[in-house]
């Protein structure tokens, strides 16, 4: 009996060993640093939670006994208060940027904001407002929502989990969902994806990042809702090569499902098959050991990011869900985006100068390549950096404040 339990943990480090050494000749030490943040936070989380909102927000969530928010009595002269939910941010992520756009631009206008974080791991509120503050650059009053909501003309959920919190809240003020996605999609049908689903039946009033996700949610949910077009930072994202461009980039972020990247690196493989004298670029991730050669760029910076695409012909950017800000960004910089083919895609971006093609690997190649071999790409390139000279953020958090300052002079809607 002995023996063999020996045998076996012999042969269990060895098999552990095996998987090291592979995994560090093929994706180096960020392969190891990955695998162990993730078994932490799978360590970290709470008993029998493996999800992102906790069970006794989701028990208090009665959808058949829905609550009727008071409205906010405000004093004459006082500026429209907003209370914005929140999970706690990481520098750099997306749908937090485009969130704290909406926060600053408010505040420019006279708002009155105060960001509450919500997080079901209990971590430490103040270390997220530093990065908030150094990261995002907002200067607003930040608390814990585990310490209770003031009362506010509105209360704005900006996530799934958020929502439960918001549906429970015994604040006054208007109720809002910033709705950046479909989040159902985020996860396999089961519990999350209810979860998610059912807090589109809370009674909020929707603010959704593009027209596909406003009609999605009414048609399907029978949502009130009012959406803002995408914006793009000209001050960042510009044409300012107009010399020789020598590459192809995609944004390889490989833990996030919805970008699609494994179809995105087979489409990459073929690509590089027949044009091997194109750099391939990647960023958003680390990555090695790939079957044809490539630039890893990793993280990079925002103006890292312009200088890439100004030495791109195109960009490849799939979106299975809403789409994401890197096609106009791409535009902006002259940079000609492949898209896959999809409604939300089409709807949400409606320019004439994205590359739409089916979502597999050859038909993207393909896409890529006709860019690559345009007969005038400089003038293509041109055109389509002009096309993204009208949008804007500023018209974005135009729509958004215009939405919300209608809770001052709207009836309170029964929560659920």
């Amino acid at each position: 009996m002995l023996p063999s339990i020996v045998t076996n943990a012999w042969n269990q480090v060895a098999r552990r060993n095996r998987q090291v050494s592979r995994i560090l000749k093929t994706e180096g030490i960020s392969g190891i640093t990955e695998r162990a943040r993730l078994v932490a936070v799978h360590k970290l989380k709470p008993r029998h939670m493996d999800r992102e909102v906790a069970n006794a927000d989701v028990l208090g969530a009665d959808l058949a006994s829905p609550f009727l928010p008071p409205p906010y009595q405000a004093k004459p002269g006082e500026p429209i208060s907003v209370n914005f939910v929140i999970t706690p941010a990481a520098a750099g992520s997306g749908g937090h940027t485009t969130i704290f756009r909406m926060v600053k631009y408010m505040m420019r206008e006279g708002f009155k904001i105060t960001v509450y974080f919500y997080d079901v791991y209990g971590a430490d509120h103040k270390y997220y407002a530093d990065i908030v503050r150094k990261d995002y650059g907002v200067q607003c009053e930040m608390r814990d929502l585990k310490q209770g909501m003031d009362d506010a003309d509105a209360v704005v959920a900006t996530s799934w989990p958020t929502a439960y919190a918001v549906y429970n809240c015994r604040s006054a003020g208007k109720r809002f969902y910033f709705v950046q996605d479909y989040e159902p999609h985020f996860y396999s049908v089961g519990a999350n994806y209810l979860l998610a689903e059912n807090t589109y039946r809370m009674g909020f009033h929707g603010i959704t990042a593009g027209r596909w996700l406003a009609e999605k949610l009414s048609s399907d949910f029978g949502m009130e809702a009012d959406y803002f077009p995408f914006g793009c930072d000209s001050s960042i994202y510009r044409r300012d090569n107009e010399g020789p461009r020598n590459g192809v980039a995609f944004y390889a972020r490989a833990s996030t499902p919805r970008r699609g990247v494994e179809i995105g690196l087979l489409a990459l493989e073929v690509f590089a098959q027949n044009n091997p004298q194109i750099d391939i670029h990647l960023y958003g991730g680390n990555f090695s050991g790939l079957p044809f050669r490539f630039i890893n760029h990793g993280l990079v910076t925002p103006a890292q990011l312009n200088d890439i695409y100004n030495n791109c012909f195109a960009g490849l950017s799939l979106s299975l869900t809403n789409v994401s800000l890197v096609p106009q960004e791409m535009l902006a910089a002259g940079c000609i985006p492949v898209v896959n083919d999809a409604e939300h895609n089409r709807i949400v971006l409606d320019n004439p100068y994205v590359c739409y093609a089916p979502a597999t690997p050859h038909a993207l190649a393909a896409a890529m390549e006709s860019v690559v071999k345009a007969s005038d790409f400089q003038s293509l390139s041109r055109e389509a950096a002009a096309s993204m000279t009208s949008g804007s953020w500023d018209q974005a958090g135009a729509v958004v404040a215009n939405v919300i300052r209608r809770s001052r002079t709207s009836h309170p809607k029964q929560v659920g």
